[in-house]
């Protein structure tokens, strides 16, 4: 067993453990943030049954980005389609590989290069639109920086320098059941581990929180129904309620 190996170990339950806890803790922040207006963007839905199919239209689609700008929407759809596919491709890694795995290998491997490509037409879109770079933060392309980071070192370990997958698999697996495994010494391996293990630490305090954000939005997660049904919120209901027990006990003394 080598240090390195021990060390990217280590690094690895320290990321994972912080990307749960750290996402768990914002999701239920944002759960907790008052929203005492109905504020559906409209045209809203106006059933359950419609907001769903608007949440599947907008996470799968991106449905309003496409209204919004097509530049923006093409780039962003093809690193986000690509990315799904280099992640399940990547599940190969945790669990034995059954006949959907095996089928989605190719397209999961070259999905690699839509993926570079998608992030370099949003890398150029803050660069080049003199709007958006003046509201971009370090951050922002910083964020860019790292995701094209992993996906060029990927690259480069699937069609110039390979490694040895099976190895990679057991340090994975062995990370799983708290048994270390040996790691290959294979510099660009070792930068893109790096590089996602960077990812998973700065991924609950970054704007990649959008991800599970989307959902909790009130913008797009409620009925518009405001006339039908009187909106409430939780914590106004529990103020109407310590509101109505004061009068009450001022009123009978």
């Amino acid at each position: 067993m080598t240090f390195v190996s021990i060390l990217y170990g280590l690094l690895f339950w320290a990321a994972t453990l912080i990307l749960v806890v750290g996402v768990g803790r914002r999701i239920y922040f944002y759960m907790q943030i008052p929203v005492p207006l109905k504020i559906p963007t409209t045209p809203a839905p106006i059933t359950q049954g419609g907001v769903v199919w608007r949440m599947f239209r907008e996470v799968v689609f991106f449905q309003s980005l496409f209204r919004a700008s097509k530049y923006t929407w093409l780039f962003a759809f093809l690193f986000h389609m690509a990315l799904w596919l280099v992640l399940l491709r990547h599940t190969r890694y945790f669990m034995e590989i059954g006949a959907f795995l095996s089928f989605i290998q190719p397209f999961g491997k070259y999905a690699s290069f839509a993926m570079v490509l998608g992030l370099t037409g949003l890398l150029a879109r803050r660069i080049l639109v003199d709007r958006v770079r003046y509201i971009s933060a370090p951050s922002d392309f910083l964020m860019l920086a790292l995701l094209m980071g992993i996906g060029l070192s990927g690259m480069l370990m699937t069609f110039v320098a390979h490694t040895d997958i099976v190895m990679v698999k057991g340090f994975f697996r062995g990370l799983i059941t708290f048994d270390f495994s040996p790691l290959p010494a294979s510099p660009i391996l070792l930068l893109h581990l790096l590089l996602v293990a960077v990812l998973m630490l700065v991924f609950p305090i970054s704007k990649l929180m959008h991800a599970p954000g989307v959902f909790l939005s009130p913008t797009r997660n409620q009925v518009d129904n405001p006339r039908e049904k009187r909106h409430i919120s939780k914590w106004a209901l529990e103020l109407e309620q310590q509101q109505k027990t004061y009068l009450d006990e001022v009123k009978h003394g």
